[in-house]
């Protein structure tokens, strides 16, 4: 370099040609009263300020998670919010709705929510949506499902509200708090992290703003707009309600220790296998049986996967399960348990059970045990549309699991009080035969005729093995031949496939 007049002419060269400014000079360092947590962020302001400022309009795509399962309150406060200021035409896409989200009944009849995209629907909104509220019909999806979606932009987000346990005035936010003021804990948040990273706007909702840097997190300040606290995000007491209680049913627990049989026998129970459990009492109760021959074995499971229970928590403290992978924590003991263990690892719904993402979880699992509502002698499962025809249930990760595992096995009864759960044909398909291994059931086992080498197996083991088509025989015989349901010609619901394409429709209900 000559001189500094030929270098001032190449910075001045550069600048031009990356059509930016030159430096001029040290700039004065800003400094700014920093009294209160609120002060220091702009991105912290009111919820209707957040909706403003985000720029939603009729006709657009809000969604939420649902880790506070039955204890959630940022669906009904958001929705209310958004039906006070006029909005009308949205499209909810929640990662599902449950009894709580009752309130959104009046806001589907008032125009505000004109179309849903979930993984399940129950209680009431589900009874009107399957009798016919809506003109749109819900779209259903698999967890995994509904991250591809996402991320490929089949459902585009144009602004997440997403509550959590603690966020700092920047954004950074999880599912659980060091806080001595934490009100509500949900653990992982990993149904809201796809939400997070591919929304147009993000607004955290929260009751414990706390100092900057709320470490460790799960959404990154990167991803977030705007944060709005709030009374309560959620009740935490009710994460473990409804469908993932533990159980004390004598006949899930009899269901529990069948499949526990299955899994010890089944040739994939050995050292460094990998397991998931599903919602429904005897599936989540089932991990608990095969402790014991864990211990007599000297087996270790490398990890566990999906909603991580006490149970799991508790192997994993034994030394049972090396490994905790979290995309839904299914009780408070979970939730605390990711909070202080580094080898409880928080993924999102990508990393869990993605279609098309080769680094998911699903495509390690060994073992699988899954709930149904029904199951056919095609070994095909619904577990989103009951015998009568009503939506009650969610997609969930069943048939993300049920395809990538090496054996899944369905754990259900032969009846519920008067209803039959092996039929000739499910009421709505969920997750394709082909890819369902085992039925457990009181009455017996069946296993899928693609796996010849799991029945001699289990046969030789001394389980009671029967074929399908017996189960259902068995059933008809106690209940009768049921009538035809009594559907219109409404399409309520259309459930789509991990793959994007469509698997099945749900008809309005008429009576």
């Amino acid at each position: 370099m000559n001189s500094i007049k030929d270098r001032a002419a190449l910075i001045a060269e550069a600048a031009a040609r990356m059509n930016k400014d030159t430096f001029k000079g040290t700039q004065p360092k800003v400094t700014t009263a920093r009294t209160e947590l609120q002060h220091q962020s702009a991105k912290v302001v009111t919820l209707e300020d957040a909706i403003r400022k985000t720029g939603l309009k009729d006709g657009m795509t809000i969604s939420f998670h649902h880790h506070f399962r039955g204890g959630d309150k940022v669906i009904n406060l958001v929705v209310a919010k958004l039906a006070e200021m006029g909005f009308k035409n949205l499209h909810l896409a929640s990662s599902s709705l449950i009894d709580v989200h009752e309130p959104l009944i009046e806001h589907i009849r008032n125009g505000v929510i004109t179309k849903i995209s979930t993984s399940g629907l129950r209680g009431k909104l589900a009874n009107e949506i399957s009798h016919g509220l809506m003109e749109e019909p819900v779209i259903f999806r698999s967890h995994g499902g509904r991250g591809s979606a996402i991320a490929n932009g089949d459902l585009h987000i144009d602004v997440a509200f997403l509550g959590a346990s603690s966020c700092d005035p920047m954004g950074n936010a999880c599912g659980f708090s060091r806080s001595e003021n934490a009100k509500s804990i949900c653990g992982s948040l990993g149904y809201a992290l796809p939400d997070a990273q591919y929304a147009d706007k993000v607004v955290i909702l929260t009751d414990d703003l706390v100092a900057y840097p709320n470490t460790p997190n799960a959404i990154s300040e990167r991803n977030v707009d705007y944060v709005v606290v709030v009374d309560s995000v959620g009740d935490s007491s009710k994460i473990s309600s409804g469908a993932i209680r533990d159980t004390k049913n004598p006949r899930d627990i009899l269901l529990a220790q069948q499949a526990a049989k299955v899994i010890i026998n089944s040739g994939y129970f050995k050292q460094g296998f990998s397991i998931q459990t599903g919602s429904g009492g005897a599936s989540l109760a089932a991990v608990k049986f095969i402790r014991q021959s864990m211990i007599d074995q000297g087996i270790t499971a490398s990890f566990a996967l999906g909603g991580i229970t006490a149970h799991m928590v508790k192997m994993h403290e034994e030394g049972l399960i090396e490994r905790l992978i979290d995309v839904q924590s299914f009780d408070k003991v979970a939730a605390e348990s990711l909070k202080n263990d580094p080898m409880h690892k928080e993924v999102s719904a990508n990393e869990y059970a993605s279609y098309d993402e080769p680094g998911s979880a699903t495509h390690n699992l060994d073992i699988v045990i899954l709930s149904a509502l029904e199951v056919d002698v095609n070994f095909n499962v619904n577990v989103l549309v009951g015998s009568d025809g009503i939506i009650r249930g969610a997609i969930g990760g069943h048939p993300d699991t049920a395809a990538d595992s090496a054996l899944s096995i369905i754990v259900c009864p032969l009846l519920r009080g008067r209803i039959p759960c092996v039929v000739d044909e499910v009421t709505t398909h969920i997750t394709p035969g082909s890819t369902v291994d085992v039925v457990v059931t009181e009455y017996g086992i069946a296993v899928n005729p693609a796996r010849p080498e799991l029945k001699e197996r289990l046969a030789k083991a001394g389980l009671k093995i029967v074929d399908i088509n017996a189960l259902k025989d068995r059933a008809k015989s106690i209940i009768g031949e049921a009538a035809p349901l009594p559907f219109g010609d409404k399409v309520v619901g259309i459930v789509m496939n991990r793959d994007g394409s469509v698997m099945d429709v749900i008809k309005n209900i008429t009576e």
